[in-house]
């Protein structure tokens, strides 16, 4: 039986599929993160019945009830800022976090996860464009933090994340998800090893992202309508 969030799980995965198909990608390399932050438990549900099994919180305060209350056998990530002093309540709760962008939190992650005898997939959140308003870490300092998480052995270092600058037209944030793939292709060979996450792209620009590479694309307004601040 279709349902509004039938209906827009559709959609998003229509679009999700014409952008594999413009590009030439397989549909399945492309993982959708349902955007889950200020919509309830309920809402969780409603979608997880319609097939979706993959969402993402901002706020740890706001994740965990919520996470206890929604049906079982989900995967969450988390994709807002986690602060150092809320890193102990991520350790054992989402699958990845996307956004690590400093060592002091690496370092609380790796020391936190190594007493619960747990290991943390991460990506690094980049900065592209100096947005002092945005976390991140500046491409220039990326290759550093890049090499102390990959030596913690308590994380494993999966991939990038961004939030480029929102554009009136999608296409002009291509050139900001070109960059995050370069940036992961050249710390992919300076480390080593594969970093198959680029977690970019959201409701407004997920075309041009998955046109661009991305393997995650974190979507919350398309998915459940308008938040209520």
């Amino acid at each position: 039986m279709d349902t509004p969030a039938k209906d827009r799980l559709d959609r998003v995965r229509a679009r999700i599929a014409a952008a594999c198909a413009a590009c030439g990608r397989d549909p399945g390399e492309v993982t959708l993160v349902a955007v889950s932050k200020l919509h309830d438990a309920a809402e969780v549900a409603a979608l997880a019945a319609c097939g979706q099994r993959i969402f993402g919180e901002s706020y740890i305060q706001e994740a965990l009830p919520k996470m206890e209350a929604a049906p079982p056998g989900l995967s969450w990530h988390f994709i807002g800022h986690l602060q150092r002093n809320k890193a102990r309540f991520a350790v054992g709760r989402f699958d990845c976090i996307h956004t690590l962008d400093n060592v002091d939190l690496a370092q609380v992650l790796q020391k936190r996860n190594g007493d619960a005898g747990l290991t943390q997939t991460v990506c690094l959140q980049v900065n592209l464009a100096g947005e002092t308003q945005k976390s991140g870490v500046s491409p220039d300092g990326l290759p550093e933090l890049a090499e102390a998480v990959a030596a913690m052995p308590r994380l494993r270092l999966a991939g990038l994340m961004a939030i480029p600058p929102v554009f009136d037209d999608p296409e002009a944030a291509r050139p900001a998800f070109s960059r995050l793939r370069e940036l992961r292709d050249a710390l992919a060979v300076r480390l080593g090893n594969p970093l198959p996450m680029l977690s970019m792209g959201m409701s407004g620009d997920l075309e041009a992202a998955v046109m661009e590479g991305a393997t995650h694309v974190r979507v919350g307004t398309d998915l459940f309508g308008a938040r209520q601040y």
